[in-house]
């Protein structure tokens, strides 16, 4: 996963309506026109952008025209020269900004030893809540808006490879918005307590019990939600019945977590033995009386929903919109149009049954995250964990690993030192995640679970999964050719990249994998993959289009919503291939709490990871990444176009399903 600071309020839609007549408007226009300015459009939209953000305290009707005709640029040159100029002090500001962040939050995302109330109140300062506001009251925001406006989503498809202009626009995208610093430190605030809640969020599954009340897992074992317990669950897939009894216990936990009956007693402590089935607990032999969690899990989400809508007002979008029009670049509509596509093909009926033949029994709800099509489904994990434990027992081992990852993968030596100095590996107190440098000079960081035995071979997993995003943030922030260009267009396209690394995991190791049937089993992997993803995703959709019908419901009320869209998502799209019904998994996924409308980014990222494998096929998989991902912040079609030649489509990857069931 890509942690990426709530930099919400940077980057989405207008303000609402303008404070300044329409006839002061009109004359700056034409006052600006007689300076021998004859780019009428741009002219007209820089300076209805400043109206649409000057406010009261800016200064009177007239200190607005006059300081729009005095702070035009008037010729190419001159523009060129300030873009340069503002360029560099924004990269320093986010820059430094995101150094300041990463140090506040650093112990709660790094394993450093035990908690303070101290820690998450640090971690919720957002030091550059107050930036954009300071730059209004000084006038910059107003200047760069007026110079450099917003350009609209379908103007910005038209700019094709002039990325001067790709730049312009970029920086058109910053003081779009007016937000009250208090809203957008409100916000850090609510994101940052789901954070810490979800990361301290761990099962003690050596003191769980199955149906029979056995204990069926060791001891030391301790999983993080939902992570942890779903690897657990793809883990046992060829276990046997052991296997199989340890998957539905593991199912049953997840769903006391869903409805929040799971006793307080057996989060992060092993204290009882709790047995999910009957929902008791026991200590030395005696029952004990638990306390439900009651709603605490859709209070976290309800405070985000809370901090979100209050910006609402400010910026002339709901939440939806500024995560998919606004930082996605494509409209929730159109998502939820591609991802019903996807969902409704006949193909998933074909593809369940071959997975059942598989199983030789019927599927389970927890089959979503059948993982018997990857080369790793026959190996030994144990065998897996003492190989990874010897080759990284911490996290500086990993570090000094990096470069020949990248060297297995085609990078010359010296190009893989050259990514690898700009990374830095930390052990996480969490499942782990990539932070991205946001300057030249920093390092991004990746953060993975490293045990005190070593790290083990779900720690590794993820870790070439953030490994692949700290690759694309170092190329796209220290290669691209202008600063307000670094990155990708949005979330997805760096968690495809990270797709792309993961799925190389065991070839990372050595392992390789002859089986003829490879490629096959890789499409009906992806296929099967994005089926799980795409109906998650949807579900955090439908969960905050309810928030926005029901802005006054209580932490109860979103608790029993949450449970039955994830049940009608289920029967939708799910229990024609699955042949069960009112099933609640889809309703576990904790990037619902701490990271609000993310998942459609991994559902998307697994869409482009597709077409770039397709396209990375035969060609030199080092420079064609080095290549790809230098094109930075473009939309998200123009970027898949200059990429592979194709626009970004789910067909590809059915069209390729077809073919293999045909087989």
């Amino acid at each position: 996963m890509k942690h990426s600071l709530l930099l919400v309020c940077l980057f989405s839609g207008f303000l609402t309506k303008a404070a300044i007549p329409e006839k002061t408007i009109q004359a700056t226009i034409t006052d600006i026109q007689a300076k021998g300015v004859t780019n009428t459009i741009a002219i007209e939209t820089g300076v209805r952008q400043v109206a649409h953000l000057w406010q009261p305290q800016d200064g009177t009707d007239s200190e607005f025209q006059e300081f729009c005709v005095k702070n035009y640029i008037t010729t190419p040159e001159q523009k060129q020269q300030v873009f340069q100029k503002v360029s560099h002090y924004f990269e320093a500001l986010w820059g430094h900004f995101n150094e300041i962040t990463l140090q506040l939050q650093l112990n709660l995302h790094q394993d450093n030893g035990p908690l303070h109330d101290i820690d998450p109140m640090f971690g919720a300062y957002s030091p550059g809540s107050h930036l954009i506001n300071d730059l209004y009251n000084n006038k910059i925001g107003f200047i760069i808006a007026l110079n450099f406006p917003e350009v609209p989503l379908q103007d910005k498809e038209k700019l094709g490879s002039d990325r001067m202009a790709w730049a312009y626009a970029r920086l058109g995208d910053v003081f779009t918005q007016r937000v009250p610093a208090e809203l957008i430190q409100a916000g850090v605030k609510a994101e940052s307590d789901a954070d810490v809640y979800i990361s301290s969020y761990n099962i003690y599954m050596g003191h769980v019990l199955n149906a029979k009340g056995q204990k069926l897992f060791p001891e030391d074992k301790i999983l993080l939600t939902h992570w942890n317990l779903r690897d657990e669950i793809k883990a046992n897939y060829n276990k046997g019945k052991e296997g199989l009894s340890k998957q539905r216990t593991v199912y049953e936990v997840m769903k006391r977590i869903i409805s929040q009956e799971i006793p307080v007693q057996v989060i992060n402590s092993g204290t009882y033995d709790w047995n999910p089935y009957t929902n008791t607990l026991t200590q030395n032999g005696q029952t004990a009386t638990g306390t439900p969690e009651a709603t605490e899990r859709y209070q976290r989400m309800l405070n985000n929903f809370h901090a979100m809508k209050a910006i609402d007002p400010y910026t002339g979008k709901n939440f939806i919109e500024r995560k998919f029009s606004g930082e996605m670049e494509v409209s929730v509509e159109d998502v939820k149009t591609l991802f019903t596509q996807f969902l409704s093909s006949p193909e998933l009926k074909e593809v369940g049954k071959i997975i059942s033949k598989r199983l030789g029994r019927k599927l389970e709800a927890y089959d979503i995250w059948y993982d018997g099509f990857k080369p790793r489904s026959n190996l030994d994990e144990t065998k897996l964990d003492t190989q990874i434990q010897k080759l990284y027992p911490t996290a500086e081992a990993f570090k000094a690993g990096l470069p020949s990852l990248l060297v297995h993968l085609g990078f010359t030596p010296e190009r893989a030192n050259e990514i690898c100095d700009k990374i830095a590996v930390d052990a996480a107190r969490g499942s782990g995640h990539a932070w991205g440098a946001a300057m030249k000079g920093q390092q991004s960081h990746l953060r993975t679970r490293i045990p005190a035995e070593g790290m083990n071979y779900k720690g590794y997993n993820i870790a070439v999964h953030e490994f692949g995003h700290n690759v694309e943030q170092t190329i796209s922030m220290y290669n691209v050719d202008n600063f307000m260009m670094a990155g990708v267009p949005n979330t997805a396209f760096t968690e495809a990249l990270a797709f792309v690394f993961q799925k190389r995991d065991l070839q990372l190791l050595g392992i390789e994998n002859h089986d003829p049937e490879k490629d096959n089993m890789d499409i009906l992997d992806k296929f099967w993959s994005l089926y799980e993803i795409m109906g998650v995703s949807m579900l955090d959709i439908s969960i905050w289009e309810w928030l926005y019908a029901n802005p006054n419901a209580t932490a109860e009320q979103l608790k029993e919503a949450t449970i039955n869209l994830s049940k009608e998502i289920w029967n939708k799209y799910y229990a024609p291939v699955f042949g069960k019904k009112d099933e609640t998994v889809l309703a576990i996924y904790s990037h619902m709490i701490s990271y609000p409308l993310y998942l459609s980014a991994y559902a998307f990222g697994q869409i482009i990871e597709f077409q770039l494998e397709d396209y990375l096929n035969g060609k030199n998989f080092a420079q064609e990444v080095d290549r790809i991902y230098r094109l930075g912040r473009l939309t998200p079609n123009e970027w898949m176009i200059q990429a592979t030649g194709n626009d970004l489509s789910v067909e590809p990857m059915i069209h390729a399903l077809q073919k293999v069931i045909k087989k």
